[in-house]
């Protein structure tokens, strides 16, 4: 915890703690891991990794403690070594880079990410244009323009819908990145149809539940905090979102990788803040971060559940069941 930290609490005597849930960790993100560690028990080191498995720095570095090797190309990975795609999914193109090179790939997409993917894919091949949603440059829109590359094209805000070039007005189709805002993706989704009136599409459905959730959740809270915390890594799509959505409403907000980088004036009058975390927090950066709250003062932790979780997704078939060379 930073040594600026005082133990002070609010004007008023006891701060409250609001936490609301779901946060952290989603099951997507649970099964990426899960397939490294596994692997790691399995195999033994090194097992290579395309990119960050989940965008959070801790687990990465958990990661790395126990012998996993993150590059960002496959041709950073030895011959026929062991490589895992990250829960961002990939291009189809990677996979056939992987095969030719005799690699070991282990699929790691999260099953909301190859949703997307199979729709992209379907789409293009009935002729369709496929208009993604997503911020460029991000992994997870890398990966899913790499499906019908040649009949994709990507947008970011609504304001860029109006100079579209696609080849056949009427036959177009929407993707969303899944860790996008459901209002940013709404409000794009409104000027698409307003462009293209026979245009395919879902609208936020493509947004995963975790994502969903977790911006439900900060909502039903926001109204009553005076400062709300996200643990998450920079890098991490949906909890920027978060964080958006809490200054959206007009509440201070901060992204924090975990409780080291409080800074004592954010909580100058805050009587009441919330803390949550993005999906690919680990639970535990967001008990430090109470443990440093209460370290300033009394505190009152009030849990507020908005829905429960209960999504489990399955292991690669290879890792499901115990034994050597699995």
């Amino acid at each position: 915890m930073d040594r600026e930290l005082r133990r002070e609490g609010p004007a008023t005597g006891l701060r409250r703690v609001l936490l609301p849930a779901p946060r952290s960790f989603c099951a997507g993100v649970e099964r990426a891991i899960e397939i490294v560690e596994r692997l790691l028990d399995r195999h033994g080191p090194p097992v290579y990794v395309r990119n960050q498995i989940v965008h959070n720095t801790h687990v990465v570095a958990d990661l790395e403690a126990r012998g996993a090797v993150f590059v960002s190309g496959l041709d950073e990975v030895p011959e026929r070594a062991l490589v895992v795609f990250s829960a961002h999914g990939v291009a189809p193109e990677v996979e056939r880079e992987a095969a030719r090179r005799g690699l070991d790939a282990v699929d790691a997409t999260c099953p909301l990410v190859a949703k997307v993917h199979a729709e992209a894919k379907r789409a293009a091949e009935a002729g369709d244009t496929v208009v993604l949603i997503g911020h460029e440059g991000h992994e997870e829109v890398v990966g899913t323009m790499g499906v019908a590359p040649e009949r994709t094209v990507l947008v970011g805000h609504a304001d860029e819908v109006a100079a579209l070039d696609v080849a056949d007005p009427g036959r177009v189709t929407f993707l969303s990145q899944t860790t996008l805002s459901v209002a940013e993706v709404e409000g794009i989704a409104a000027a698409l149809k307003e462009r293209f009136p026979q245009i395919k599409g879902q609208g936020a459905e493509d947004i995963c539940y975790a994502t969903s959730n977790r911006q439900a959740a900060v909502a039903a809270v926001v109204g009553e905090a005076d400062l709300v915390l996200v643990v998450g890594s920079a890098n991490s799509s949906n909890s920027n979102r978060l964080v958006e959505l809490s200054r959206a409403a007009g509440v201070a907000a901060h992204l924090v990788e975990d409780a080291g980088q409080l800074d004592r004036a954010w909580l100058d009058g805050a009587a009441t803040v919330a803390v949550t975390a993005g999906a690919s927090a680990p639970p535990r950066l967001v008990d430090e971060v109470v443990a440093a709250l209460a370290a300033l003062g009394p505190i009152e932790v009030v849990e507020r559940v908005v829905t429960e979780e209960t999504q489990e997704f399955l292991l690669p078939q290879r890792l499901r069941s115990p034994g050597r060379g699995a």
